[in-house]
């Protein structure tokens, strides 16, 4: 009981000593004939700044002070510890540079990935949108008579009879082309306009000299390479003005036909 009253008392007052001076070999042999336990002195020890004499004759006279090998330890590895240089802190990792992105050189601002892009009033270059393109067979297109055509043609259908895009002549314009892709494999089409819809022809069953292609509604339109992968292309007024559009290639062989395409670039012509 007197030595749970003791230890009450030093830990009550402990934090003025330790205020007054640090902890030594004479504070550590006061604890003792105090009576603390030796788990209380150790706790203090590791606890508190201290100047210790760990010499053969400071060691001799804590043990002749009845203080405890463990006690001695515990003061021991203090020194030690003190004894150590103050490791320098770790510098914080530096932060990771931004990964550059990879432009293409000599491509326009706003450019920037595969696609078609037109220039705006102002200058800039916008992507074009594209519209999705609908297979109409048979039907009415069944006879030479009717432009030369045969049983199997294929129309490609567009809702609405006039695109979003609204340009004048010179119309510019960039591909920006998958790898592997060149310009000859993509058809610039007039659509022929009815009420509400844009339809243009592609060839299933054959046209009379041609084996492939939208060639009756194709336009033929002249590249210029200026980076890779991009080529660009302007339409003066010799086009005339109406309803135009891209059509992109597949990977399916059949280049430009509409039976395996269904993603056009529309655009209209003012004038």
């Amino acid at each position: 009981m007197r030595k749970n009253i003791l230890a009450f008392v030093f830990l009550a007052i402990c934090p003025l000593l330790v205020a007054q001076q640090a902890m030594n070999n004479d504070s550590v042999i006061k604890l003792v004939k105090a009576g603390l336990s030796d788990d209380l002195i150790v706790s203090t020890i590791n606890s508190q700044a201290g100047k210790y004499d760990t010499s053969t004759d400071g060691l001799i006279a804590l043990k002749t002070a009845g203080v405890s090998d463990r006690v001695v330890t515990a003061i021991e590895a203090k020194v030690a510890e003190a004894a150590q240089p103050a490791q320098p802190p770790v510098p914080p990792l530096p932060p990771m540079p931004a990964q550059a992105s990879v432009a293409t050189p000599n491509l326009p601002e706003g450019v920037d990935s595969v696609g078609i892009y037109y220039q705006a009033k102002d200058g800039s270059w916008q992507e074009v949108d594209s519209e999705i393109v609908n297979r109409k067979t048979g039907g009415f297109l069944k006879t030479l008579a009717t432009d030369g055509l045969v049983k199997g043609d294929v129309n490609g259908l567009l809702k609405g009879s006039t695109s979003r895009l609204k340009l004048t002549f010179p119309a510019s314009f960039i591909l920006y082309l998958p790898e592997g892709r060149s310009p000859g494999e993509y058809d610039l089409i007039r659509f022929r306009v009815h009420s509400s819809s844009r339809e243009f022809r592609s060839v299933t069953g054959g046209f009379v000299h041609v084996s492939s292609g939208a060639a009756r509604d194709s336009v033929e339109f002249q590249s210029k390479k200026i980076a890779p992968r991009a080529y660009q292309v302007t339409l003066g007024q010799d086009l005339g003005k109406g309803e135009y559009g891209f059509l992109a290639p597949t990977d399916s062989g059949n280049m430009g036909s509409v039976a395996s395409s269904g993603k056009m670039y529309t655009f209209t012509i003012l004038e």
